[in-house]
């Protein structure tokens, strides 16, 4: 399994319209891609107040996710949202221990 983390700080009053957006995202990734395991989100305020959201989601692998990169449902979100995100950090695990 190869798992995503993704933290974004939201701009301030960017939530309510970010979030229908992330949602429809992560259901269209777990419904229609074969390699989507998992696909959570987790909201709340960092160490200074500000909106983040937390990605949490699982693929078979590396290719899997790379393919969600490209698909129309991620490239439409992404360019969607790009301005509504004042940080984004992405970190990939490619070993999951239960």
């Amino acid at each position: 399994m190869f798992v995503v983390a993704v933290t974004l700080t939201l701009k301030e009053g960017a939530e309510a319209a970010f979030m229908p957006l992330m949602t429809e995202n992560a259901r269209l990734s777990r419904e229609t891609e074969v390699g989507c395991h998992l696909f959570d989100i987790c909201v709340g305020e960092n160490e200074t107040g500000a909106r983040e959201v937390f990605l949490y989601e699982i693929y078979t692998d590396a290719a899997a996710f790379e393919a969600h990169l490209q698909t129309r449902h991620y490239k439409s979100f992404d360019a969607a949202v790009s301005e509504m995100i004042a940080t984004k950090v992405v970190k990939t695990y490619d070993e999951v221990i239960r």
